[in-house]
Parts: C-alpha cells; structure tokens; sequence
C-alpha cells in the first residue's frame, strides 16, 4: 500500500445533505448525471454496503487477542480502503479514468490470495459444504460473503452495459474466498464444530 502514489481526493464535506439528489438523480466521477436505480449506483452501492458489514467484522475481529486476531484487524481495515477504492473505479467511466486514481491492483490480489493460503492451510479438510453457523463472527463473515457475492454479480451484470476493468470481478471474487476460509477460522478459534450439510438430516 505504500508505494500506490494515488491522488488524493479533494472534498470538502461541511454539509451532510445537498438536496440535489431529492428528483432521483446523482452525479458519479466526472460530474455525469445518472439515475439512482442506474447498475453503476447498485453496483456501488453495493460496495458500500460490503464495507460496512467489514466494518462489523473488523469489529469482532479486535477481539480476538493473539497474532491472528491482529493481523486480520489490520488486514481488514486495509480491505475497507481498497473497496472505496474499487467503488471510485465503479463509480468512474472508462473515458474518464485516471492512472493516479484510486484503484486496485494484481498486487492486491495477490496479497489477499497469500492470506487465504495461509489460513486455509492450517484448517481441517472439508467432508461436505458447510452450512452457515459457527458462532457470532463466523455468520458475520458468511454474511460478508454472500453480500460480496451480490456485490460479484452486480458488477458482472453493469460489465454487460458498460465496459469495466475485469480486476474489479476478480478482486470480489477472491475477497469471497476469503471470508469463506475466514468463518472457518473463526469457528476453529472457539472451538465450535462446523455446521455441515446433511441431505438427510431429521429434527
């Protein structure tokens, strides 16, 4: 993170509200007017909802008081600043895109494919899918899955419209890899069996 030389954005907020976007429209990268219900502002705002649930995650993650637990707390706010990237890469036409604008990289995903080796190397072998439960922040990092995966699927249905850097599907596409093998982690960190699908489970 420290070698990307990206500009940074010049805002000023002092007003919270605007009342320009009360007829339904909003302005993206650019100044170009779109409409709310546009699959560029879904696919956004998509992403904006990924990073709070993050957000949740980072915060129970804290918690978790050994070298992991600290490492992914950090890691996790480095993947809060690299979806407002990947939205600012979103929220941008491709005509108006910069190099020195915040984006993502391989680098990135390459970084986060080196962190889901590593915690997946130290799980047991799965015997069937696993169904979502495990404790308090396994569910919270399925729920950070399953919204990643909508965040996924937005963006390849905005890729049918407009043209859009593949790294975007990539990089949303691992990250929900990663929480995957991170609700693993985190059920095996309380001890907690995991929650396998039966086909023939009866109550």
């Amino acid at each position: 993170m420290k070698n990307k030389k990206y500009s940074q954005p010049k805002i000023i907020i002092n007003k919270v509200y605007t009342k320009k976007g009360d007829k339904g429209k909003t302005s993206i990268v650019g100044g170009h007017k779109v409409n709310k219900s546009s699959k560029i502002i879904k696919a956004f705002g998509n992403i904006d909802e990924l990073n709070v649930v993050v957000g949740i995650c980072k915060a129970n993650i804290e918690f978790i008081n050994n070298k992991d637990g600290r490492l992914l707390s950090v890691y996790f706010q480095r993947i809060q600043h690299e979806l407002f990237n990947l939205g600012n890469m979103i929220a941008t036409l491709p005509e108006d895109f910069k190099k020195n604008m915040p984006s993502i990289n391989k680098n990135d995903i390459e970084y986060m494919e080196n962190k889901i080796n590593s915690f997946n190397e130290a799980l047991p072998s799965l015997t069937s899918f696993i169904l979502p439960g495990g404790g308090d922040l396994s569910l919270k990092l399925h729920l950070a899955r399953v919204v990643c995966r909508r965040c996924e699927r937005n963006v390849v249905e905005l890729s049918e419209e407009i043209k859009v850097n593949n790294i975007i599907i990539s990089y949303l596409n691992r990250l929900s890899d990663l929480f995957f093998v991170l609700s693993r982690w985190a059920s095996n960190q309380k001890n907690v069996k995991e929650f396998l699908w039966n086909p023939n489970f009866k109550d």
